[in-house]
């Protein structure tokens, strides 16, 4: 999954197509994200140990494949790939090139979210 907690992203559709929020938390198991402020329902809440009765708001989760990455520069959602950054911080497609870009010996070499139209690379 390209989307993670605190990504800005922009719901592509159903009922709040069109509008952008930050992204709560990500379910991997159900392939949902949680929008802040959107897919808001609400909940009737039994009383239980330590929580009062009522009706609660909270948002539902939506589908990933419903939403996009909000680009600042074009102002909408993209496609993300994903690159990994070598020596200089030029970006290589795979692990292995990115590591022997390096002309000391590394171990790890950091994985980033690389959009191809703009060039803004999301971490």
């Amino acid at each position: 999954m390209k989307i993670k907690r605190g990504d800005v992203v922009i719901i592509l559709s159903g009922k709040e197509r069109g509008k952008q929020g930050r992204v709560l938390r990500v379910d991997t198991k159900s392939d949902r994200v949680f929008v802040e402020g959107r897919n808001v329902v609400q909940v009737h809440r039994k009383a239980a140990m330590g929580q009062e009765a009522g009706i609660i708001s909270k948002e539902a989760g939506v589908h990933v494949s419903n939403v996009a990455l909000y680009s600042e520069k074009l102002k909408r959602g993209v496609r993300v790939c994903n690159r990994f950054l070598g020596e200089g911080d030029k970006l290589y497609t795979s692990k292995r090139e990115a590591i022997n870009s390096y002309s000391e010996p590394v171990e790890h070499v950091a994985k980033v979210r690389y959009c191809i139209k703009t060039g803004e690379i999301f971490k």
